[in-house]
């Protein structure tokens, strides 16, 4: 070859153009070393047939034109701000995530507190039952137990108790100023006057 370092030189512009022709523009100004080693290998490759050995290719700085620079500008500023966007948009999504799941949880809670509240009163209650209709047993009980010691009839006994029991309530009314009694009443009222006497007879006993 007649001129190996303009041989050279011009084989190196070549090669650079058609890899910086390979790459975007803001990756040409971010990826020397990329570049030099490409070169380093296509440049080692092709002189080997002219006896020239390259060991190292060293792309110093690259300096585009200003209109070039100014559009690398503008696409930078770009980027950062669909990023700053994005960022924005994934916080604010990730910020209504995070209280319609606070909300959530909050009325799972209230449901929860109010769903237990109403088990309680319901156990309350059937308890309090339990216990009235326990203790209402017992009492029966004891008074059978009382009546056929006296020698009474314990189903008379019951039957005066409910009757009081509602007379009690028919009279109970402060416009309630006569009552009236059927036919049968009579016989019931009786009766209770011989359980008074039964029952002081077996407090007696």
């Amino acid at each position: 070859i007649a001129n190996l370092p303009d041989a050279i030189e011009k084989l190196t512009q070549t090669t650079l153009r058609n890899i910086i022709g390979e790459m975007e523009l803001d990756a040409t100004l971010s990826s020397r070393d990329t570049i030099n080693s490409k070169m380093r290998v296509i440049l080692d490759e092709a002189t080997d047939k002219w006896g020239v050995k390259v060991n190292r290719v060293e792309l110093q700085d690259i300096n585009p034109p200003r209109d070039i620079r100014d559009a690398m500008e503008k696409q930078m500023r770009a980027e950062r701000d669909r990023r700053a966007a994005i960022l924005e948009a994934e916080g604010l999504k990730r910020s209504k995530i995070l209280e319609a799941e606070g909300i959530r949880e909050s009325e799972i809670n209230k449901a929860e507190g109010e769903k237990r509240a109403r088990i309680l009163v319901a156990e309350g209650q059937a308890e309090a039952r339990v216990k009235v209709a326990t203790a209402e047993a017992k009492a029966i009980n004891r008074v059978t137990e009382a009546i056929a010691e006296s020698k009474g009839d314990p189903a008379n006994y019951l039957i005066a108790v409910r009757y009081i029991e509602t007379l009690k309530e028919m009279v109970s009314g402060q416009d309630n100023k006569v009552v009236y009694l059927p036919y049968e009443a009579t016989g019931v009222l009786s009766s209770i006057g011989g359980i008074k006497d039964m029952l002081e007879g077996v407090k007696k006993s």
